[in-house]
């Protein structure tokens, strides 16, 4: 906390532990929720750091993971020169999760950095894919393994917008917003390059592994982009086709998670009938022109229904692999605020609901089908749910 006084408070305590649990049955590489209890302490925390402070309960999350080491703790040892334990903890995590890289040495030191470069590559490729805003990927933050560590102001993308960040203390800058979070990896693993510099005294293999993240990391966007879309073929045009469908999805405030569960349902016979399946992802307070969606939806779905037409995987096929790549269920921030609500009444049943939710983000649940909606319009400016701060 920023009174450093180590302690956790129920509220932020359900987010991470619902989150770091939604994370993992999405297939997004994180540490892991053992417990949630409450500690019978009441902590005094500054919500939104605006000098109204209030006493709220106490509650411990049980975390687990193979290691908590993150890219800060080699930093501290570097920027202290203390190099014989830098390399005793470099070792050691060799020795301890990447066994196969062999006995450390400098050629291990080098192919270690570069597990750790591939690793976070894939973690943000991930959080691209389910609509992941992390909100402060600072390097200790940042997990040596390529785990989402660390749920504080996180958040869901409701409409879909790169600009997006759920931090209110980087609304000014967009540091961690959600279209720059594979950048920002990129500059954590120059502060651990910087860092690991002292065991390899060689500059060239460091750069060689950063430079292949930046283009490793087109390429596996675009793949991952063309799975959302149900292709399974590879064409240069793809490029043009995702560029338009992102500039559309901006244009129109659209919903994210809705759109693209919804899209596995066209028809490339029937591209007219895209708009249509697609609309329920369409926010309300649009103020929508139909003229105008006609014009930018319509136009992208004769192009993609060009495109499913040089597929040959059958339709229920590739409804089937979208289904498995697009969630249809994500832990939206004003699902957690309504579950803290209930807990601070002392009722938990919405806690276990989004629990048993979140098991399956990809199936159907019939049962739990009123959390397959757009975020309701009190949530878009509510603290909690839009407004999240790092004690959040």
């Amino acid at each position: 906390s920023r009174s450093a006084d180590g302690l956790a408070v129920l509220r932020s305590s359900i987010r991470e532990y619902l989150c770091s649990e939604a994370m993992h049955h999405l297939g997004v590489p994180t540490t892991r929720a053992m417990t949630l209890s409450l500690t019978g302490d009441r902590v005094q925390r500054d919500i939104m750091y605006d000098g109204n402070p209030a006493l709220e309960k106490g509650a411990i999350v049980s975390r687990v993971a193979k290691s908590f080491l993150r890219f800060g703790n080699f930093e501290i040892f570097t920027a202290r020169n203390d190099l014989k334990n830098l390399k005793t903890l470099t070792d050691y995590t060799i020795n301890t999760h990447f066994p196969s890289l062999g006995k450390p040495s400098k050629k291990t030191y080098i192919q270690f950095f570069q597990e750790v470069s591939s690793k976070t590559l894939d973690l943000m490729i991930h959080w691209q894919r389910v609509g992941f805003v992390h909100g402060v990927m600072n390097t200790d933050n940042m997990s040596i393994l390529g785990l989402t560590i660390d749920y504080g102001p996180y958040g869901w993308l409701e409409g879909f917008d790169p600009e997006w960040t759920p931090n209110t203390t980087d609304r000014q800058h967009k540091r961690y917003r959600f279209g720059n979070q594979a950048t920002i990896g990129l500059w954590n693993l120059y502060q651990l390059a910087n860092a690991l510099y002292p065991l390899i005294q060689e500059v060239s293999p460091l750069e060689v592994i950063l430079t292949n993240y930046q283009q490793e990391f087109e390429k596996k966007y675009t793949n991952m982009m063309r799975e959302k879309l149900g292709l399974t073929t590879q064409q240069d045009q793809d490029i043009k086709l995702i560029d338009s469908l992102e500039k559309n999805l901006q244009a129109i405030e659209t919903d994210m998670t809705i759109f693209f569960r919804k899209l596995s349902a066209f028809d490339r016979k029937y591209p007219e009938n895209g708009i249509e399946i697609i609309r329920e992802a369409f926010y309300e307070s649009n103020e929508l022109n139909e003229e105008f969606i006609e014009n930018i939806w319509g136009a992208w779905f004769v192009n993609y229904a060009k495109r499913l037409n040089d597929e040959t995987t059958p339709s229920d096929q590739r409804k089937e692999s979208m289904n498995n790549t697009n969630p249809k269920y994500v832990l939206r921030n004003y699902m957690a605020q309504l579950a803290i609500e209930k807990a601070t009444k002392e009722d938990y049943s919405l806690i276990e609901e989004l629990h048993q939710l979140l098991k399956n983000p990809y199936s159907e649940q019939p049962d739990f089908e009123h959390w397959f909606v757009k975020r309701p319009e009190w949530a878009r400016h509510k603290i909690g749910c839009s407004m999240l701060s790092c004690s959040s």
